[in-house]
């Protein structure tokens, strides 16, 4: 069991690593995220580009990248605190991929496909705090923070067993997003709905 749960490991980091919103973008000719607006090659800068069908296929893809190695393993009999381990890997996968040169995004989607296999009432719970938090500010980061905040305590209530490895994985969300904290305080962080942010980043 240690030697499959390290190779999920390795696997969950690899699956974690392609970035969907790069390759995408590449396909649909726009500009590689990771230049514009955040910087941040996920599906909310790619939705600052105005292609908001690309930035759901991005979603789609980033949810995936947690989805799969964690209902796998667990598929596979490993036990629920080595999940959180892997949920953790491809959550690193996606902020330092391996095949971009290290430079990937805040993982958020990722870690909340990581939670999907664990019950989709979680998943629920987490989706509509994400959604409350952002009509209300319009910060995606804040919507990210409230939701990684709130997250163990939905754990808690619903499937305790998964409670450490969910703080664990909403943890290095939170240190993801220290400089988005920063703006926040500052007030400087932009909100989702601003538009077009490429022509301002052309100028």
């Amino acid at each position: 069991m240690i030697a499959l749960t390290i190779a999920m490991i390795g696997m969950a980091y690899l699956v974690g690593s392609i970035s969907g919103a790069v390759l995408i973008s590449r396909y649909y000719h726009m500009p590689d995220p990771r230049n514009y607006g955040s910087h941040n090659p996920g599906a909310t800068n790619v939705l600052r580009s105005g292609r908001y069908d690309v930035a759901l296929l991005v979603l789609f893809m980033d949810l995936l990248k947690g989805t799969i190695p964690v209902y796998l393993s667990w598929y596979l009999g490993i036990p629920a605190i080595y999940l959180g381990f892997i949920g953790i890997a491809a959550c690193l996968g996606h902020m330092f991929p391996l095949y971009f040169h290290f430079r990937g995004g805040k993982g958020v989607a990722t870690a909340l496909g990581a939670l999907l296999p664990l019950g989709l009432d979680m998943g629920s719970f987490m989706i509509i705090t994400w959604l409350i938090t952002l009509l209300l500010t319009g910060y995606s980061s804040l919507a990210a923070i409230v939701a990684s905040l709130l997250a163990p305590f939905y754990t808690y209530l619903i499937k305790p067993e998964y409670t450490l490895p969910v703080a664990m994985l909403c943890c290095l969300i939170l240190l993801r997003h220290h400089e988005n904290i920063t703006r926040l305080m500052h007030g400087l962080e932009p909100k989702i709905w601003k538009k077009h942010p490429l022509r301002r980043h052309r100028r």
